[in-house]
């Protein structure tokens, strides 16, 4: 049989578009190459509240580990103002088998251990994988940031991207919020965090640049917060898009979706928001694709329209957090100490105060993009796609 639809990858990207294929009415086809849905993990698991709204999903109590009431960002000097925006920590294994579970209860078919191996095109898509062979009219790529069809098809520019990597640690303080530190010392271009979860349990890591350091940063940084001691669950982690979307996502009978587009929020890298609602787009483009009879860019280039009408402008924001990340520590504690307490209340005026404190104590950090730095940082809310 010809499948309408193959998508490549059971991550939230893949989870998403075959839910919206399948309910659209869609022949879906999923090939996931490992043996189990969402395992290993490879994210800090957070989701907000609003991206849920967002995306229209209703999920189930046994997926969320932890509920939040916002960010709090550390910086160097200790001060740590809060963005209160609620949100939920999640077990993402179980969050992404539920998407699957979903496409599947709508008919689509899902191929575990089917690692591909060979994509050609002709009037449709051959794709030989490790579990036999398939065809669909139309391929949607989750497959993550070395996607297939960069690897195989040669179609698509690279990204940058970091390192992730964190420890699952048990019996960690929290109180109610994740903590991002903004450290360069042990982060490098980057940041660490504290996520927590249920039963004591938490999600200890880092982002950088300094890909074979990560580790030794990580166990620094655990040391000085008194943790050293704590037991460990688990280590996982990989490599996250770091540059913005590519600047094509489309090719004929080919869609990417997730971060084998490029999809993460610019600042703190958080992409399964981004995820859900790329998936959701490729659904509705492949639909009309499909009931059209044309799998070509002149059809599915609308795609690339939708998304980038309605995600932020990554270009203008990758810069601005190449200029935060350029911050010493010192200059960063001047720029988080105009920061009120309260990030959530701070509007048109509250910026401009900010703009103006920054003006008066240290113009050169207005000249160094200072406010082109803390424009990024503000779009890390949820409603910018921030997490």
């Amino acid at each position: 049989m010809v499948y309408d639809v193959a998508i490549i990858g059971a991550g939230p990207a893949g989870g998403s578009a075959a839910v919206h294929c399948a309910k659209k009415g869609l022949k879906v086809l999923v090939l996931e190459e490992h043996a189990s849905i969402g395992e290993p993990v490879h994210c800090g698991e957070c989701l907000s509240d609003f991206a849920l709204e967002n995306t229209g999903l209703i999920i189930p109590d046994e997926v969320i580990s932890e509920k939040v009431d916002g960010v709090r960002v550390v910086f160097p000097d200790g001060y740590s103002p809060i963005l209160y925006e609620k949100g939920m920590v999640l077990e993402k294994h179980l969050f992404e088998q539920y998407l699957v579970n979903l496409a599947e209860g709508k008919g689509a078919v899902v191929r575990l251990g089917a690692r591909v191996e060979k994509m050609t095109k002709n009037a449709d898509w051959t794709i030989e994988h490790s579990k036999g062979e398939d065809k669909a009219k139309l391929v949607i790529d989750a497959s993550g940031v070395q996607s297939v069809s960069s690897r195989m098809l040669g179609l698509q520019q690279r990204f940058k991207t970091v390192v992730g990597m964190q420890y699952e640690l048990q019996d960690i303080p929290r109180d109610g919020f994740l903590d991002f530190y903004l450290w360069p010392e042990l982060a490098p271009h980057g940041y660490l965090w504290m996520i927590p979860k249920k039963n004591g349990r938490a999600n200890v890591g880092l982002v950088t640049n300094q890909n074979n350091k990560a580790k030794p940063f990580l166990d620094e940084f655990i040391k000085r917060m008194k943790w050293e001691g704590k037991k460990s669950v688990k280590t996982f982690g990989g490599l996250i898009p770091a540059s913005g979307p590519l600047q094509k996502t489309v090719s004929d009978g080919l869609i990417l979706i997730g971060d084998a587009a490029g999809f993460t929020s610019p600042m703190f890298e958080g992409g399964t928001h981004l995820s859900l609602k790329s998936g959701e787009y490729a659904s509705q483009i492949a639909k009309k694709a499909i009931d059209s009879h044309n799998t070509s860019v002149s059809v599915l280039g609308e795609y690339q329209y939708l998304w980038s009408k309605e995600f932020p402008n990554y270009d203008k924001l990758v810069k601005g957090k190449d200029l935060l990340y350029s911050f010493s520590d010192e200059e960063l504690n001047q720029i988080g100490r105009t920061l009120p307490m309260n990030l959530s209340k701070m509007g048109l005026l509250g910026k401009a105060n900010v703009g103006l404190k920054l003006l008066m104590q240290n113009k050169k950090l207005i000249d160094k993009g200072a406010i082109d730095a803390l424009m990024t940082f503000s779009y890390s809310q949820a409603k910018y796609y921030g997490w």
